[in-house]
């Protein structure tokens, strides 16, 4: 697996029962799965010798993050190297406009768009479409990095002005009317079997996912079949291989895809306790070209609680936070990434699974914010 962050780490885990190892290419000894995984090379992915030398002896490469240049894959797959998914693939998780003119293409919903190579070209857009409209960065960009909304004709023409003066593939597209967004995880093999995982909710707040809710709330067996249909139709059409996730918007007149993953998700990080093969298991058994796994709740409910850094450094320790959880909520599920702690990064997450939606958000919610901050949000002592 190429990078070593948590995807990497939690992976390698989901690899020790079906007796395989997997090899880390990590930039860093200190990366969350170069802290676990006995088989790490250090090395950058946008580096051909280092890829090269690491795909050495590998029966499959895949990937932890999309950022190895195409190019790249390409190489290694000209040589014979088994990388999944392929090039071709993963460039349509790469490059946002890529993306938006293919699932285009295909006749499936995506917001109206345009590429930017001038300030003129997102004026005339917002005229035709309404203001304000949204800018990207056509590569890179997460966790709302990347993204600028535009709300007036003057302030985008500064904010394009300033962004194509450093040079940033820009696109502009219509700012959605969304209910909520949702989350369709599918996975594909090199056989052409696909799975999907129940449709979810993911919840943001300043353009990170601090919850999922699984199978997503007041949702019906006709927008679940929708979304899970569409994100194998994708999964299929672009020759994916392994995880794909279909992040969608769901508006008054139906879903629209907002952006695809082709790795292991946060948004399927439940699936390790709430679903019978989690979405770590599932994508080895697609990249290794096994049977796919049952994706059935293991529980009616289930809710993921992303563990993010507190503002200010908190008063106990980390290994203390955790102690005081289990003693409030012994059924919760926690996985910690390794990581130092600091503002908003993504430390680890929590799971609860139950009978009952809300009683288990509210769970899950005081859990992952106490393990991130050290109070309890509901004023709850710990003493």
């Amino acid at each position: 697996m190429i990078g070593g962050g948590q995807l990497a780490r939690m992976t390698h885990q989901a690899g020790i029962p079906l007796g395989q190892s997997l090899k880390v290419l990590a930039t860093s000894k200190e990366e969350p799965a170069a802290l676990v995984a006995p088989n790490v090379e250090i090395g950058h992915h946008s580096d051909l010798a280092a890829l090269r030398t690491f795909a050495e002896g590998c029966d499959a490469v895949t990937f932890d993050h999309e950022h190895v240049p195409a190019e790249h894959l390409r190489t290694l797959s000209a040589a014979g190297v088994a990388v999944h998914p392929g090039p071709e693939a993963l460039l349509h998780a790469q490059d946002k406009l890529v993306m938006r003119r293919r699932i285009a293409e295909l006749g499936l919903p995506v917001p109206p768009f345009a590429a930017v190579t001038e300030v003129s070209e997102v004026l005339e857009f917002g005229a035709e479409y309404g203001w304000p409209c949204v800018l990207k960065t056509a590569r890179g960009g997460y966790d709302g990095k990347g993204v600028w909304v535009l709300n007036t004709p003057e302030s985008a023409k500064r904010t394009v002005s300033e962004l194509l003066d450093a040079q940033a593939p820009l696109m502009v597209e219509q700012r959605v009317a969304l209910r909520r967004e949702l989350s369709a995880l599918v996975a594909r093999s090199p056989f052409g079997q696909g799975a999907a995982w129940p449709l979810v909710e993911t919840v943001q707040s300043e353009g990170i996912c601090v919850e999922v809710l699984a199978p997503a709330p007041n949702t019906s067996e006709a927008v679940t079949q929708q979304a899970q249909d569409l994100a194998l139709k994708i999964a299929e059409e672009l020759g994916v291989v392994g995880l794909l996730a279909v992040e969608l918007f769901e508006t008054e007149q139906g879903l629209v895809v907002n952006e695809l993953a082709m790795r292991p998700h946060n948004s399927g990080h439940w699936t390790i306790e709430g679903a019978r093969t989690s979405q770590f298991e599932q994508h080895l058994r697609a990249v290794l070209d096994y049977p796919l796994g049952d994706t059935g709740l293991s529980a009616p409910a289930v809710v993921m609680g992303n563990v993010l850094g507190a503002p200010t450094e908190p008063r106990m320790v980390l290994d203390e936070r955790l102690h005081h959880l289990f003693a409030r909520f012994p059924q919760a599920k926690v996985h910690l990434y390794g990581k130092a702690e600091r503002p908003g990064r993504k430390l680890g997450h929590v799971t609860v699974l139950g009978e009952e939606m809300d009683e288990i958000r509210r769970q899950a919610k005081l859990a992952a914010h106490w393990l991130g901050h050290g109070e309890w949000p509901d004023g709850y002592s710990v003493h």
